[in-house]
């Protein structure tokens, strides 16, 4: 959906309310207009917010792209599409993407505001992610975990079982990016925790990109052109 000039250059002074959407899962989903993107919100946490999106962008600018065996894609959570968004407009990477997205309030707003302006092929699964990981039997080259409820992780995403299911979905050299937040102390020592204890035992060559205030985990060693470990 294209807003008129005079919105785009007013959101750049303050941001624009464009429509509330509660869901039983986001009790508090909005989309508003700021800098001149769409930016959907929660009361606690940004789901997206264009080529804004900044830990993703800042986990694509040091992606080692010759890695990534081949074109299809997982999505875990969608929000307004950030990510195949970035990777068209501002990366000009083509890719098949296959989409999972529980609210479905969260696909509504993404295919009325922003698919117009996504060409790659999509297609949307209105699921848990959780369930999608554990019982498909599909292979992708690319997966982007990014599924949160408010600021917070689902639990059952934080265990070697899920972990050791998204492995099992990677194809031969297939690369995962799992986002984790990284903003307070708590979130620092959990994210650590997690990243040691649990990601580790699955991903033995697991590495973590600190995107300021996110880190970015991945299944490979060299996925990153500099990360840490």
């Amino acid at each position: 959906m294209k807003q008129p000039t005079w919105k785009k250059w007013l959101s750049y002074l303050f941001e624009i309310h464009l429509e509330s959407a509660p869901s039983e899962v986001n009790p508090h989903l909005y989309v508003s207009l700021k800098n001149g993107r769409y930016q959907l919100c929660t009361a606690k946490a940004i789901y997206s917010f264009a080529d804004l999106y900044g830990n993703f962008r800042q986990a694509f600018q040091h992606l080692n792209w010759n890695i990534v065996p081949g074109k299809s894609t997982l999505m875990l959570g969608f929000g307004l599409g950030s990510i195949p968004y970035m990777l068209e407009h501002i990366f000009q990477k083509e890719f098949d993407y296959t989409i999972v997205e529980i609210d479905e309030n969260v696909i509504q707003l993404a295919q009325k505001y922003v698919m117009s302006e996504i060409h790659s092929p999509s297609v949307f699964h209105l699921a848990d992610a959780f369930q999608f990981v554990i019982t498909s039997e599909a292979k992708f080259d690319l997966i982007c975990m990014d599924v949160f409820v408010e600021d917070v992780i689902p639990l059952q995403m934080e265990t070697i079982e899920y972990c050791a299911a998204l492995r099992d979905l990677l194809s031969p050299g297939g690369v995962l990016l799992f986002n984790r937040l990284s903003r307070t102390k708590s979130d620092m020592k959990a994210t650590k925790a997690f990243f040691e204890s649990i990601f580790l035992k699955v991903f033995e060559d697991g590495v973590y990109l600190d995107v300021n205030g996110n880190w970015i985990l991945s299944n490979q060693k060299m996925a990153f052109i500099s990360s840490n470990r």
